[in-house]
């Protein structure tokens, strides 16, 4: 039993040691295709979400929508910076069009019960985002996640339509990879994880006892 279940755990482990943050810049076509995508977006169902309640969704930017999101991006460069050069403004107009696959990653905090708090709705949209990652890294393509002051700008949450109980957390690059750095040190168990240790017995508990 023990032989049969090996395989498919070092499928798995090589499956998450190969993941690597490819940036955007980096990442060509061809994208995924239909079919690629939908095993990638099914990726995400399976991630833990108490109550229910799909809290989590993801925007496609195709490339016809791109150069809206260009100037988007050049419109919340200039409400943090109405400084901001020409050559400022196409840098983030160009961010837009990078990886042929875009997504953005948007959490609801008030849907359905309101007793389930945003930091596990936004845990759930961790773990589907990371499926969906682990997917596009079995296929065979790079991946990125990319956030910044942009996200809480106007023009794009009304690019997007967003209401005002809904976050958005990051957009998500899949493509093609054209180069990639070398691997980097990931942190070993002992770097993030410990023990609750035993705490000394109260003494207002075993006051009077022989």
């Amino acid at each position: 039993m023990n032989a049969v279940l090996g395989e498919p755990t070092t499928l798995v482990a090589e499956l998450m040691q190969s993941r690597q943050t490819i940036l955007p810049k980096r990442l060509l076509a061809p994208g995924p295709n239909a079919c690629q995508l939908n095993l990638i977006l099914s990726a995400a169902a399976t991630a833990p979400d108490h109550g229910q309640l799909v809290p989590w969704r993801f925007v496609l930017v195709p490339p016809t929508a791109r150069s809206r999101l260009a100037d988007s991006f050049a419109s919340a460069l200039l409400e943090r910076d109405d400084q901001a050069t020409r050559e400022q403004q196409a840098q983030a107009r160009g961010k837009a069009h990078r990886s042929p696959l875009l997504m953005l990653l948007v959490v609801d905090g008030g849907r359905g019960d309101a007793d389930i708090d945003l930091h596990e709705r936004i845990l759930s949209a961790g773990c589907a985002v990371q499926n969906m990652l682990l997917m596009a890294t079995a296929q065979g393509f790079g991946s990125a996640l990319t956030s910044g002051k942009a996200l809480k700008s106007s023009c794009l949450r009304q690019l997007f339509a967003l209401s005002a109980q809904e976050h958005a957390l990051c957009f998500v690059s899949i493509g093609s990879v054209q180069s990639r750095k070398a691997d980097r040190a990931r942190p070993l168990p002992h770097d993030f994880s410990s023990c609750l240790q035993d705490m000394p017995a109260d003494p207002f508990t075993t006051r009077g006892q022989p």
